[in-house]
């Protein structure tokens, strides 16, 4: 686990980080570190932009924070694990909760998919990236999650790379250890898909053709029911601790 400052505030900018370097803060930035957190010239914040690491910046401006100086790095660019979070997207607030939970847990990727039984058929994918940075500031994490555009779940699963592993997590499974069906038998080299479907579950059409997939692991996630933005975080904590960067170095 490396060294991390939690009491310095983190910002994501959009712009190369060298020494020396002066980045302009964009409106809502400057407002947040004037008038929300208190801080003056002179005073110090974390910067990083998913490419360049982690950077110590001193804040500039007269009359309010306007603009950041680049001053040394304090961690190097970092990458996480090849795990796309694959799911039926929800309504506002748990749509939030999910993404944010989905970054915290190492996902790299999150692709919203269109299934039958999905109840929102439109997402806001600016609100989705905001979120995405909102956890990685908050967090410590250097590398920021890809959001991609939403699909219908066929043709997701017609593009998705067939030797990856594709971890379908399915109420209508059996019930048995999913740690155990992870770790006995199962690889992620070649990078996962995590599937998540929505409240009202798969359709039969759809579940066949998932099980025709290669490298396909079919889960249930315990003996109760759960709902989509739980089953999320604790399928991404099973796949991190079997296959990911949580667990043991082999």
């Amino acid at each position: 686990m490396p060294e991390l400052d939690f009491n310095a505030p983190r910002l994501f900018v959009d712009a190369p980080l060298n020494p020396g370097e002066r980045i302009a803060l964009e409106k809502n930035q400057s407002n947040y570190l004037g008038n929300v957190l208190r801080l003056a010239a002179g005073e110090q914040v974390l910067v990083f932009n998913g490419r360049d690491g982690e950077w110590q910046a001193r804040i500039l401006g007269r009359k309010r924070p306007d603009s950041l100086e680049i001053l040394t790095r304090t961690r190097p660019q970092d990458r996480l694990p090849d795990i796309s979070y694959v799911f039926a997207p929800l309504k506002h607030a748990r749509l939030d909760y999910m993404v944010q939970k989905a970054v915290e847990m190492g996902a790299s990727r999150l692709q919203p998919v269109l299934t039958r039984f999905t109840q929102v058929s439109r997402v806001n994918g600016e609100r989705m990236r905001a979120n995405v940075i909102e956890a990685a500031e908050q967090c410590g994490i250097l590398t920021l999650a890809a959001v991609a555009e939403p699909m219908p779940l066929d043709r997701f699963v017609g593009q998705r790379q067939p030797q990856r592993l594709l971890v379908f997590c399915d109420e209508a499974a059996e019930t048995a250890s999913p740690l155990g069906a992870l770790q006995h038998g199962s690889t992620g080299t070649d990078g996962i898909d995590i599937l998540i479907g929505p409240e009202g579950g798969f359709a039969e059409q759809e579940r066949a053709l998932l099980l025709r997939q290669p490298k396909t692991l079919r889960l249930a996630l315990g003996p109760r029911i759960l709902r989509a933005d739980t089953a999320g975080v604790a399928a991404l904590a099973l796949v991190q601790a079997a296959l990911g960067d949580w667990a043991a170095p082999g």
